[in-house]
């Protein structure tokens, strides 16, 4: 999964021999793949020789196409936000898996879809849902208030002209369509064609974050990972941009026993629950060769660790 704006290309799972090497799947073992998308994970684990799959999506499109897939027995395809994945698989007598995969983000079959309105290469209608289900992304444009938008802009899309942005939006309202969108926002940030980075990619990045509550989802779903997962199971996490990775990052590290060490204004704090993983593998970024034959994944990193015998901790990632 990527971030919006990028050219159209074919799907490719990013990190893909890297994350397949993270879950160490043998025979017997049953792995989830928490964002089926176009089902490039899930094609590896079962090519892996995993005993069962167990893949899911929130965004139906995906899961009506998997079902050229499912009559390998070994898999099943369901239609939930991975953050309810232990619930999911309880339903289904499943109480402990051994692997688990989660890449973060919008799918290639998404953003190059533009009916779906994630990217501005080509125009479409401003919609943005994953689930196909709630506000669209015009919607929101069209209703919210300066200072709503502009604080979206800046928290998910670390938009430094995030005011004059919202500004813009708000005095061309109603605005409808992608390219629309990508115009209003490079005027206001004063792009000029041949520059290397288009602004538009913040906003649309920002604007998709907010209506999906993509950073909740994430945080949520590692503590449904954490809960579902046996001990030994191990977790490889993708993600594409700082937001999400620093999520990641926190959590596995306080999720080992890593908190930051004290200091004499700032007396040492641990936490009295045990760490629930271990074995946490430095972050792993695309080598020069995936770089030069899938650009889209310039941005991706992979963490990964494994699971402890410790119990679940109870409440939100802190």
């Amino acid at each position: 999964m990527i971030s919006a704006g990028t050219n159209q290309a074919p799907h490719v799972p990013v990190l893909i021999s890297e994350v397949i090497g993270a879950l160490a799947l043998h025979e017997a073992d049953t792995a989830v793949d928490g964002t089926f998308g176009a089902g490039g994970y899930t094609r590896a684990m079962l090519s892996a020789g995993a005993g069962r799959v167990i893949a899911f999506d929130r965004d139906p499109d995906a899961i009506a196409e998997g079902a050229s897939l499912v009559p390998d027995a070994r898999l099943t395809l369901i239609n939930e936000r991975f953050s309810q994945m232990d619930r999911a698989l309880a339903d289904r007598g499943i109480e402990h898996v051994d692997a688990i995969a989660l890449d973060i983000g919008v799918s290639s079959m998404q953003l190059d879809r533009a009916d779906r309105g994630f990217s501005f290469s080509a125009d479409g209608p401003l919609d943005m849902r994953m689930s196909r289900s709630g506000l669209t992304a015009a919607e929101f444009l069209n209703s919210a208030d300066e200072a709503e938008i502009a604080r979206i802009l800046r928290d998910y899309g670390e938009e430094p002209r995030a005011r004059a942005i919202a500004r813009a939006i708000v005095a061309a309202r109603p605005v409808e369509r992608t390219a629309e969108l990508a115009a209003i926002v490079r005027r206001a940030a004063g792009f000029r064609p041949g520059q290397k980075a288009d602004p538009a990619t913040r906003t649309f990045q920002a604007i998709r974050i907010h209506l999906n509550a993509e950073l909740d989802e994430l945080e949520l779903g590692l503590a449904a990972a954490e809960r579902a997962l046996k001990p030994g199971g191990r977790l490889a996490v993708v993600t594409f941009h700082s937001l999400e990775d620093r999520i990641v990052k926190r959590f596995f590290r306080e999720r080992s026993g890593g908190t930051p060490a004290g200091s004499r204004h700032r007396p040492e704090q641990r936490d009295p629950r045990e760490p629930t993983f271990e074995r946490v593998a430095k972050p792993v970024s695309p080598t020069e060769r995936e770089l030069a034959a899938n650009p889209r994944s310039r941005s991706a990193r992979l963490r990964s660790a494994v699971r402890t015998s410790a119990p679940a901790w109870m409440g939100s990632v802190q």
